[in-house]
């Protein structure tokens, strides 16, 4: 059987085909029977939840799997790196598990677990390949010396492992979580016999605390362990007490919590100190009812402005519910006992938006006078403003308590 030759021109024509329209990768669709799966086999998995009604997901479709092409001839291990996508319309189950609330949302997937801080950047090719490339990139930094030590940043949380040998269990933990919490904490590790004068009993981590002199914590669970050295991580990387700024402003307004929020001048540490400790002492069992925050006040002086307050008036506390703003009376009552405590509980119970319209209690009345009826309106939530821009996403209406 003989087979016909080719034109020469038909198979140059074959060729430029091939080289100018290379196969193009696919972007996997996810549903309730193969999320699970894919998610935990990918080292890392950029996922967009989207509706096909949305205009802004329409636009982000073709930027979406361009930049899924350049990625995947950089990795084309199908588990280094993942596109995938869900319509959240088909399933909503799924978009109900991760709490979407605007579409179209982009969220970042390490070995199954997804990442708190989604992705937020701009919504270009260039934009999302390099996004991925830093999320590919090594985590850890190596010390060869343990001199460097003495010149790490004290500013930035850091934490260090020191480690008979990269090739170990120990290791590829502490390295899964530096993956997960780069962002949170500097990593750092140290091998073989530079690691020799601080592994007196074996492989070992340690975290250093901001400031030169914080002394340090040792890690004391089991090594491999992913569980219990992530949870230790998380709670040395992510501060009780965060600082919000323009840059992550959105990301907190998204977790849905009301703020708590210091105002202070930048080189006023004493009173972040001070406002930190009775957060620590009154609080603690309010975290996930409300964000505790600092932010300076010279950056947020439109805040300042709707409480009435300026820079000159700093420190000052004050709670933002995303509806009304709430004035601490003095900043110099943070400290007695059970004061700051029940500010919080009164915005729960819904008594300070309560009192700006008819004045104190009757059981905060002294006795021998009468409480009065206030006909007014307390400031409006200046923060909301940060929350995700209708200009950018579709954002789903949910109603919510007023506070």
């Amino acid at each position: 059987m003989f087979l016909p030759l080719l034109d020469p021109n038909c198979v140059l024509l074959l060729l430029a085909s091939w080289v100018f329209n290379p196969v193009r990768s696919e972007i996997i669709s996810l549903e309730s029977g193969n999320i699970d799966d894919i998610l935990n086999r990918a080292d890392v998995a950029l996922v967009n939840f989207y509706a096909d009604w949305c205009r802004f997901s329409q636009m982000l479709h073709p930027i979406f799997e361009e930049a899924s092409n350049i990625i995947k001839e950089e990795y084309p291990d199908s588990n280094q790196v993942v596109f995938a996508r869900v319509d959240c319309d088909q399933h909503s189950d799924i978009a109900q598990r991760y709490r979407i609330s605007k579409y179209p949302t982009l969220k970042l997937f390490r070995n199954g677990m997804m990442m708190k801080r989604e992705y937020r950047g701009q919504r270009s090719v260039t934009a999302l390949a390099d996004y991925i490339r830093q999320q590919k990139s090594d985590p850890v930094q190596e010390i060869l010396d343990l001199e460097d030590i003495k010149t790490l940043d004290r500013s930035k949380r850091n934490i260090i492992g020191y480690f008979e040998q990269k090739d170990s269990d120990n290791y590829r933990n502490f390295e899964r979580v530096a993956s997960i919490l780069h962002d949170d904490c500097v990593f750092l590790a140290a091998f073989g016999s530079v690691s020799n004068p601080e592994r007196f009993s074996g492989d070992n981590i340690i975290y250093k605390p901001v400031g030169e002199q914080s002394p340090d914590m040792v890690y004391l669970g089991s090594l491999t362990n992913f569980d219990l050295s992530y949870a230790w991580s998380q709670d040395k990387c992510v501060p009780l007490v965060r600082e919000i700024t323009f840059e992550n402003g959105e990301e907190l307004t998204e977790e849905g919590l009301p703020f708590l929020i210091l105002f202070h001048m930048k080189d006023d540490t004493q009173s972040l100190e001070n406002f930190q400790q009775e957060v620590a002492r009154q609080l603690i069992s309010e975290k996930g009812t409300i964000n505790f925050l600092h932010a300076d006040c010279d950056k947020f002086r439109h805040p300042l402005l709707h409480i009435q307050k300026s820079p000159a008036d700093c420190p000052v506390i004050a709670i933002d519910s995303f509806r009304h703003m709430y004035v601490f009376p003095e900043f110099s009552d943070v400290t007695i006992p059970g004061k700051l405590k029940q500010f919080v509980l009164d915005l729960h119970s819904g008594k300070l938006h309560r009192e700006f319209h008819h004045g104190p209690d009757p059981t905060d009345v002294a006795p021998g006078q009468e409480s009065q009826d206030i006909a007014s309106s307390p400031p409006e939530s200046s923060f909301q403003k940060l929350a995700p821009s209708e200009y950018r996403y579709t954002i789903l209406k949910r109603d919510r308590d007023e506070l």
